[in-house]
């Protein structure tokens, strides 16, 4: 075990320490992307950390992205040319050093042909061709991410069977990141803070801050205790105004449904369709590796109190089968939904345009100042989760004088990070590395005494039984619903969660008498 494994032990320890009274430079509140983000931006500044999370790693907007990584074509389709090189230059971050082992480079089809919404193509062959000169500017390579261009109808129809052939001229083909899962980078963001010294905390719900003091209690036992901090990072997303309620956003919902990948004849490449009559707006079917499709998503506007869940709603379940159904040869209907997810996006709401749609919204972020030790992050996207982390803790550490170094979370690589290369020289299963990176092995080697554990939690289920455990033993999972729903999504299919819950309740007992646990 080393300095980045989170455990049940281990926060009962830091608890410990924190409600002791002693004061910290940072407290980070939220343990989503942009929390585990700034914890770790912070930590590696040398600055004394303790992130405060209400649930799980993971739990909100973080865990129900589309899990891209992507360039900015739709924010240069809305003619935002600095937010999509923003988004170019962060993706070939993460790509690059700071996580490549959990971006893979994914192909997607934009049909075109008087079937479809795109006539010739000819807009989008533009768009891809503007976003691939941003490509080349934040210097990704052309070998993970080749430049755009037109294929025939037969070459389409071989990448995405399912699409209706009827009035298909052909496609235009471009490259994007996807994460192997969203919940697994915060979770890895938040294990490397901790390697740098953060205190990472879960189930803290924090009930007010004032003045630097940041007033909180336990949700598993009920007792409250105080923080004292220089500076306190309000990165809790759609539930900012809690904190700060000078904070205005137009929260929206993303919905998305799962789809077995057969169901759709097993594409090789996402696929965008047009939702009709609407600018700059699609529908993604979005492969994934574990044999499941993902199609998303709605844009809605989420009015009056923000909700603490966000759940996948019947007219979400129509408006995407209907759209996609615009491009298939044969419609899906519900019967083939065997899961899905929904969160919220954390809008800035400008006031400029009252009546247009959250989807109009500017995807930019704002950092904001109370001047009394409080600094909000709010907006932005899963892609630019670095540029907001390392904007709040440069606003924390000019604006309040903290003793810290310069950031350099670019350069961080977060924990199994290597490149695609030395990742192909691991011995181990390749869902691990996939997941894992180079801590593959060493999740793997958790089977040496119960050789089952590499087996499958239940019959058509991917997770492997050490997932679980090396969940509980290393990722802060405290209970059932941690694994299932985040460590390794099993929750996402509702068939897949009923099956591995007895292994992940038998799991977590485990791993209280595991040498490691403590």
């Amino acid at each position: 075990m080393d300095g980045t494994w989170l455990s049940a032990a281990r926060r009962e320890r830091e608890l410990a320490d924190v409600t002791a009274g002693r004061s910290v430079d940072v407290v980070v509140v939220g343990g989503g992307v942009v929390g585990a983000g700034a914890a770790l931006d912070a930590a590696s500044r040398g600055l004394s950390v303790v992130l405060l999370e209400r649930g799980d790693l993971a739990c909100g907007t973080s865990g129900a992205s589309s899990k891209l990584v992507h360039g900015g074509l739709r924010y240069l389709a809305a003619g935002d040319v600095e937010l999509a090189w923003e988004s170019a230059r962060e993706r070939q971050i993460l790509m690059d050093r700071v996580a490549p082992h959990l971006v893979r480079t994914l192909p997607f089809v934009t049909p075109y042909g008087p079937g479809f919404a795109s006539p010739h193509g000819a807009l989008a062959t533009f768009g891809t061709h503007l976003a691939d000169g941003l490509r080349r500017a934040a210097r990704s390579p052309g070998r993970r991410l080749p430049a755009p261009r037109r294929i025939g109808p037969g070459r389409t129809r071989y990448l995405t069977p399912a699409l209706r052939s009827g009035g298909l001229d052909g496609a235009v083909l471009h490259w994007d990141g996807q994460l192997v899962d969203d919940a697994r980078l915060v979770v890895a963001l938040a294990r490397t803070a901790a390697g740098h010294g953060a205190r990472i905390l879960t189930r803290c719900t924090v009930d007010c801050v004032s003045g630097g003091c940041v007033t909180a209690h336990d949700t598993r036992t009920g007792e409250g205790f105080e923080v004292r901090a220089r500076v306190v990072v309000n990165a809790t997303g759609v539930w900012a105004g809690h904190l700060d309620p000078t904070v205005r956003l137009r929260p929206s919902k993303g919905a998305h449904v799962v789809l077995r990948a057969d169901t759709l004849g097993v594409p090789h490449a996402g696929l965008n369709v047009a939702v009709p009559g609407e600018r700059n707006r699609y529908v993604i079917v979005l492969p994934e590796p574990d044999g499941t499709v993902y199609v998303g998503l709605t844009d809605d506007p989420v009015d009056g109190p923000v909700p603490d869940g966000c759940t996948v709603a019947d007219t979400d379940v129509d408006f995407l089968l209907g759209v996609l159904a615009t491009a298939l040869d044969r419609p899906v209907d519900r019967t083939a939904v065997v899961g899905g997810y929904a969160g919220m996006r954390p809008l800035v709401d400008t006031g400029s345009r009252p009546g247009g749609t959250t989807a109009d919204l500017s995807r930019r972020h704002v950092v904001t100042d109370d001047g009394d030790g409080l600094v909000t992050v709010v907006g932005g996207k899963l892609t630019t989760y670095r540029r907001m982390a390392a904007d709040a803790v440069d606003r924390a550490v000019r604006r309040y004088g903290l003793a810290a170094g310069r950031g350099h979370s670019a350069s961080v690589p977060l924990v199994g990070a290597a490149p695609p290369d030395d990742l192909a020289t691991l011995s181990a299963p390749r869902r691990l590395i996939r997941r894992y990176g180079t801590e593959a092995p060493l999740v793997a080697a958790l089977a040496d005494r119960d050789p089952g554990l590499l087996r499958p939690v239940a019959e058509g289920v991917p997770v492997l039984g050490v997932e679980l455990l090396f969940g509980a033993l290393a990722e802060g999972a405290l209970d059932p619903d941690d694994l299932l729903a985040r460590r390794t999504r099993c929750a996402l299919v509702a068939g897949w969660e009923d099956a591995a819950r007895p292994t992940a309740d038998a799991v977590l007992f485990r791993a209280t008498a595991h040498p490691t646990a403590r």
